[in-house]
Protein backbone atom coordinates (compact mmCIF):
# COMPACT_ATOMS: atom_id res chain seq x y z
CA UNK A 1 0.00 0.00 0.00
CA UNK A 2 2.98 2.27 0.66
CA UNK A 3 4.40 1.87 -2.83
CA UNK A 4 0.90 2.84 -4.65
CA UNK A 5 0.94 5.73 -1.90
CA UNK A 6 4.08 7.00 -3.70
CA UNK A 7 2.82 6.22 -7.25
CA UNK A 8 -0.25 8.15 -6.17
CA UNK A 9 2.08 11.43 -5.03
CA UNK A 10 3.05 11.05 -8.50
CA UNK A 11 -0.44 11.15 -9.96
CA UNK A 12 -1.09 14.31 -7.68
CA UNK A 13 2.17 16.22 -9.20
CA UNK A 14 1.09 15.39 -12.76
CA UNK A 15 -2.46 16.92 -12.04
CA UNK A 16 -1.47 19.47 -10.65
CA UNK A 17 0.82 20.24 -13.34
CA UNK A 18 -1.32 19.44 -15.68
CA UNK A 19 -4.77 21.13 -14.80
CA UNK A 20 -3.88 23.25 -12.03
CA UNK A 21 -5.69 21.56 -9.58
CA UNK A 22 -7.24 18.36 -8.34
CA UNK A 23 -4.12 16.90 -7.16
CA UNK A 24 -4.90 18.31 -4.14
CA UNK A 25 -8.25 17.10 -3.32
CA UNK A 26 -6.47 13.57 -3.82
CA UNK A 27 -4.02 13.86 -1.33
CA UNK A 28 -5.84 13.75 1.84
CA UNK A 29 -7.58 9.97 0.84
CA UNK A 30 -4.59 9.06 -0.17
CA UNK A 31 -2.49 9.65 2.85
CA UNK A 32 -5.47 8.05 4.89
CA UNK A 33 -6.02 5.16 3.25
CA UNK A 34 -2.97 4.48 1.14
CA UNK A 35 -0.02 5.82 3.90
CA UNK A 36 -2.44 5.21 6.97
CA UNK A 37 -2.07 8.69 8.33
CA UNK A 38 -5.03 10.13 11.08
CA UNK A 39 -7.54 12.19 8.97
CA UNK A 40 -7.04 15.30 11.63
CA UNK A 41 -3.15 15.25 11.12
CA UNK A 42 -3.67 14.16 6.89
CA UNK A 43 -5.42 17.52 6.28
CA UNK A 44 -1.95 19.09 7.69
CA UNK A 45 0.75 16.92 5.66
CA UNK A 46 -1.24 17.96 2.29
CA UNK A 47 -1.05 21.78 3.23
CA UNK A 48 2.95 20.89 2.93
CA UNK A 49 2.91 18.56 0.04
CA UNK A 50 0.66 20.41 -1.82
CA UNK A 51 1.56 23.76 -0.78
CA UNK A 52 5.53 22.98 -1.77
CA UNK A 53 4.59 21.67 -5.07
CA UNK A 54 2.23 23.91 -6.57
CA UNK A 55 4.50 26.12 -5.20
CA UNK A 56 7.88 24.54 -7.86
CA UNK A 57 4.83 24.74 -10.48
CA UNK A 58 3.78 28.01 -9.98
CA UNK A 59 6.84 29.42 -10.23
CA UNK A 60 7.74 28.01 -13.78
CA UNK A 61 4.25 29.22 -14.93
CA UNK A 62 5.58 32.57 -13.62
CA UNK A 63 8.66 32.37 -15.82
CA UNK A 64 6.51 31.38 -18.75
CA UNK A 65 4.45 34.37 -18.16
CA UNK A 66 1.20 32.22 -17.63
CA UNK A 67 0.19 34.04 -14.27
CA UNK A 68 -2.10 36.74 -13.81
CA UNK A 69 -0.28 38.40 -10.56
CA UNK A 70 -3.65 40.70 -9.97
CA UNK A 71 -5.77 37.69 -9.65
CA UNK A 72 -2.92 35.94 -7.33
CA UNK A 73 -3.45 39.14 -5.00
CA UNK A 74 -7.17 39.40 -5.23
CA UNK A 75 -7.59 35.69 -4.42
CA UNK A 76 -4.78 35.29 -1.96
CA UNK A 77 -5.08 37.89 0.26
CA UNK A 78 -8.75 37.40 1.46
CA UNK A 79 -7.80 33.37 1.61
CA UNK A 80 -5.35 33.98 3.88
CA UNK A 81 -7.46 35.37 6.36
CA UNK A 82 -10.19 32.60 6.01
CA UNK A 83 -7.57 29.91 6.57
CA UNK A 84 -5.78 31.80 9.47
CA UNK A 85 -9.67 31.89 10.93
CA UNK A 86 -10.16 27.92 10.43
CA UNK A 87 -7.11 26.66 11.33
CA UNK A 88 -7.17 28.59 14.61
CA UNK A 89 -11.15 28.94 15.66
CA UNK A 90 -13.08 26.42 13.12
CA UNK A 91 -11.02 23.56 13.39
CA UNK A 92 -9.96 23.32 17.11
CA UNK A 93 -13.45 23.75 17.92
CA UNK A 94 -15.17 20.90 16.38
CA UNK A 95 -15.27 18.28 18.53
CA UNK A 96 -13.63 14.70 18.16
CA UNK A 97 -17.24 13.06 18.22
CA UNK A 98 -20.27 15.03 16.82
CA UNK A 99 -23.48 13.55 16.76
CA UNK A 100 -25.11 9.80 16.59
CA UNK A 101 -27.43 8.41 13.94
CA UNK A 102 -29.17 5.21 15.79
CA UNK A 103 -25.44 3.20 16.56
CA UNK A 104 -23.79 4.87 14.33
CA UNK A 105 -21.06 7.52 15.63
CA UNK A 106 -20.20 10.57 13.47
CA UNK A 107 -16.66 11.66 14.38
CA UNK A 108 -14.92 14.77 13.62
CA UNK A 109 -12.71 12.58 10.87
CA UNK A 110 -15.83 11.00 9.72
CA UNK A 111 -17.34 14.58 9.37
CA UNK A 112 -14.21 15.71 7.55
CA UNK A 113 -13.63 13.12 4.78
CA UNK A 114 -17.70 12.97 4.13
CA UNK A 115 -17.04 16.70 3.28
CA UNK A 116 -14.31 15.99 1.31
CA UNK A 117 -16.10 13.58 -0.69
CA UNK A 118 -19.17 15.70 -1.31
CA UNK A 119 -17.05 18.72 -2.46
CA UNK A 120 -15.07 16.08 -4.88
CA UNK A 121 -18.58 15.18 -6.37
CA UNK A 122 -19.48 18.46 -7.08
CA UNK A 123 -15.93 19.16 -8.57
CA UNK A 124 -16.17 16.27 -10.26
CA UNK A 125 -19.82 17.55 -11.68
CA UNK A 126 -18.03 20.67 -12.88
CA UNK A 127 -15.38 18.85 -14.32
CA UNK A 128 -17.30 16.44 -16.74
CA UNK A 129 -19.75 18.86 -17.30
CA UNK A 130 -18.12 22.21 -17.98
CA UNK A 131 -14.55 21.66 -18.90
CA UNK A 132 -13.95 25.34 -19.66
CA UNK A 133 -12.93 27.12 -22.88
CA UNK A 134 -10.34 30.07 -23.45
CA UNK A 135 -12.19 33.23 -24.18
CA UNK A 136 -10.78 36.16 -25.62
CA UNK A 137 -13.28 38.81 -23.64
CA UNK A 138 -11.12 41.60 -22.03
CA UNK A 139 -9.84 40.27 -18.81
CA UNK A 140 -9.76 43.59 -17.54
CA UNK A 141 -13.18 44.71 -18.12
CA UNK A 142 -14.35 41.30 -16.64
CA UNK A 143 -11.90 41.64 -13.61
CA UNK A 144 -13.82 45.21 -12.94
CA UNK A 145 -17.22 43.30 -12.99
CA UNK A 146 -16.50 40.50 -10.63
CA UNK A 147 -13.75 42.21 -8.33
CA UNK A 148 -16.00 41.44 -5.12
CA UNK A 149 -17.25 37.46 -6.82
CA UNK A 150 -13.22 37.32 -6.51
CA UNK A 151 -12.99 38.33 -3.15
CA UNK A 152 -15.66 36.02 -2.19
CA UNK A 153 -14.50 33.11 -3.90
CA UNK A 154 -11.25 33.53 -2.08
CA UNK A 155 -12.55 33.46 1.44
CA UNK A 156 -14.34 30.68 0.21
CA UNK A 157 -11.43 28.65 -0.74
CA UNK A 158 -9.57 29.39 2.29
CA UNK A 159 -11.98 27.81 4.84
CA UNK A 160 -11.53 24.94 2.52
CA UNK A 161 -7.83 24.90 2.44
CA UNK A 162 -8.07 25.50 6.10
CA UNK A 163 -10.69 22.86 6.84
CA UNK A 164 -9.12 20.19 4.60
CA UNK A 165 -6.28 20.72 3.47
CA UNK A 166 -7.35 21.11 -0.12
CA UNK A 167 -5.53 23.79 -2.11
CA UNK A 168 -9.32 24.43 -3.92
CA UNK A 169 -7.81 24.67 -7.41
CA UNK A 170 -11.29 22.50 -8.25
CA UNK A 171 -12.80 26.32 -7.45
CA UNK A 172 -10.28 28.22 -8.32
CA UNK A 173 -10.45 27.71 -12.02
CA UNK A 174 -13.66 27.57 -12.34
CA UNK A 175 -13.83 31.57 -11.03
CA UNK A 176 -10.86 32.40 -13.17
CA UNK A 177 -12.21 31.11 -15.90
CA UNK A 178 -15.69 31.53 -16.39
CA UNK A 179 -15.51 34.98 -14.29
CA UNK A 180 -12.45 36.62 -15.43
CA UNK A 181 -11.99 34.62 -19.10
CA UNK A 182 -8.77 33.83 -18.31
CA UNK A 183 -7.41 31.20 -21.01
CA UNK A 184 -6.93 28.13 -19.49
CA UNK A 185 -3.59 27.87 -19.71
CA UNK A 186 -2.93 31.05 -17.49
CA UNK A 187 -5.61 29.94 -15.34
CA UNK A 188 -3.78 26.71 -14.49
CA UNK A 189 -0.29 28.75 -13.56
CA UNK A 190 -2.32 31.26 -11.58
CA UNK A 191 -4.03 28.83 -9.92
CA UNK A 192 -1.18 27.14 -8.49
CA UNK A 193 0.68 30.09 -7.05
CA UNK A 194 -2.65 30.54 -5.43
CA UNK A 195 -2.91 27.21 -3.88
CA UNK A 196 0.64 27.36 -2.88
CA UNK A 197 0.14 30.27 -0.48
CA UNK A 198 -3.21 29.03 1.11
CA UNK A 199 -1.31 26.10 1.60
CA UNK A 200 1.73 26.84 2.87
CA UNK A 201 0.48 29.71 5.37
CA UNK A 202 -1.93 27.33 6.33
CA UNK A 203 0.96 24.70 7.45
CA UNK A 204 3.04 27.23 9.12
CA UNK A 205 -0.28 28.25 11.41
CA UNK A 206 -0.32 24.69 11.81
CA UNK A 207 3.07 23.95 12.45
CA UNK A 208 2.85 23.47 16.37
CA UNK A 209 -0.14 21.43 16.50
CA UNK A 210 1.13 18.19 15.75
CA UNK A 211 4.64 16.33 15.83
CA UNK A 212 5.46 15.22 11.99
CA UNK A 213 6.77 12.27 10.10
CA UNK A 214 9.57 14.36 8.22
CA UNK A 215 10.77 11.33 5.98
CA UNK A 216 7.44 10.40 4.67
CA UNK A 217 6.69 14.63 3.72
CA UNK A 218 9.97 15.09 2.01
CA UNK A 219 9.85 11.99 0.36
CA UNK A 220 5.99 12.39 -0.29
CA UNK A 221 6.35 15.96 -1.89
CA UNK A 222 10.21 15.12 -3.58
CA UNK A 223 7.72 12.45 -5.70
CA UNK A 224 4.63 15.43 -6.42
CA UNK A 225 7.57 17.81 -7.29
CA UNK A 226 8.67 14.66 -9.91
CA UNK A 227 4.95 14.48 -11.22
CA UNK A 228 4.05 18.54 -11.92
CA UNK A 229 7.28 18.70 -13.93
CA UNK A 230 5.92 16.06 -15.89
CA UNK A 231 2.56 17.53 -15.61
CA UNK A 232 3.96 20.76 -16.73
CA UNK A 233 5.94 19.00 -19.99
CA UNK A 234 2.36 16.82 -20.64
CA UNK A 235 0.12 19.81 -20.40
CA UNK A 236 2.10 21.37 -23.47
CA UNK A 237 0.90 18.18 -25.75
CA UNK A 238 -2.16 17.61 -24.22
CA UNK A 239 -5.62 19.53 -23.95
CA UNK A 240 -6.47 20.56 -20.93
CA UNK A 241 -10.28 20.83 -21.59
CA UNK A 242 -9.94 16.76 -22.10
CA UNK A 243 -7.83 15.79 -19.61
CA UNK A 244 -9.59 18.00 -16.91
CA UNK A 245 -12.86 15.97 -17.97
CA UNK A 246 -11.01 12.36 -18.04
CA UNK A 247 -9.67 13.86 -14.32
CA UNK A 248 -13.41 15.03 -13.25
CA UNK A 249 -14.47 11.27 -14.05
CA UNK A 250 -11.55 9.62 -11.67
CA UNK A 251 -12.17 12.26 -9.05
CA UNK A 252 -15.84 11.27 -9.15
CA UNK A 253 -14.81 8.18 -8.68
CA UNK A 254 -13.33 8.91 -5.23
CA UNK A 255 -15.51 10.32 -4.29
CA UNK A 256 -18.25 8.10 -4.01
CA UNK A 257 -15.44 5.45 -2.36
CA UNK A 258 -14.74 7.63 0.01
CA UNK A 259 -18.54 7.33 0.75
CA UNK A 260 -18.88 3.95 1.01
CA UNK A 261 -16.08 3.30 2.95
CA UNK A 262 -16.77 5.87 5.51
CA UNK A 263 -20.82 5.38 5.73
CA UNK A 264 -21.53 1.84 4.93
CA UNK A 265 -18.07 0.43 5.59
Amino acid sequence: MEIIGYIAALIIGISLGMVGGGGSILTVPVLVYLLKVDPSLATTYSLFIVGITSLVGGARAYINKLVDVKSVIEFGLPSIVSVFITRHFILPSIPSRLFSIGNFQVTKDIFLMVIFAVLMLAASYFMIRNPGQDDKNNVEEERHKNTGLLVLMGLSVGVITGLLGAGGGFLIIPALVLFLKLPMKTAVGTSLLIISINSIFGFLISLNQFEYDWKLLISFTTIAIVGILIGNQLAEKVSATTLKKWFGWLVLIMGIYILIKELLI
